[in-house]
């Protein structure tokens, strides 16, 4: 019996645009998975000049503008980044859902591979964990994602 073909992606950023589109909203936590998240992918060989940073109110944003640089055709692909702690009401809920469901329908509508990297978290000590402490960064696993969903893209 033979095996498979597989098709797999590589984490080599080299020759890539990439637009990271982030929050402003909970920044002492976006910002640290902005940073770690271009850190990465300069590691990776992505050249600083050829990355966009767009700032957003907050999570809810993410998915429009998110959705605006696909159709755009100038990036390869696109990193959303924000921080979500839950309150005392359901707005935690409704943002989360939507942004999520957003971002994922702008990937599928355009084709274009999203890093997920929106933290939904109940409390702000989890947020600080996933943004660089004990569970590592989320901004550099979403980068990840996003770059090896690029390099298998295109190969199929």
């Amino acid at each position: 019996m033979s095996a498979p073909t597989t098709i797999a992606g590589r984490l080599d950023a080299k020759g890539l645009k990439i637009a990271v589109v982030a929050a402003r909203f909970n920044d002492f936590i976006v910002d640290r998975l902005i940073s770690g998240a271009l850190d990465y992918l300069e590691r990776h060989g992505m050249d600083p000049d050829a990355g966009t940073l767009v700032r957003v109110p907050g999570a809810f944003e993410l998915p429009l503008v998110c959705q605006k640089l696909a159709q755009s055709g100038k990036f390869d692909g696109i990193l959303a980044l924000g921080a979500v702690i839950r309150g005392g009401t359901p707005h935690f809920d409704y943002v989360c859902a939507e942004a999520s469901k957003g971002l994922a329908q702008v990937m599928l509508q355009s084709g274009v591979p999203v890093g997920f990297g929106l933290l939904t978290c109940d409390t702000i000590e989890q947020a600080v964990e996933r943004a660089g402490t004990k569970v590592g960064n989320k901004g550099v696993e979403a980068a990840s994602a996003m770059l090896e969903t690029i390099r298998v893209m295109e190969q199929l």
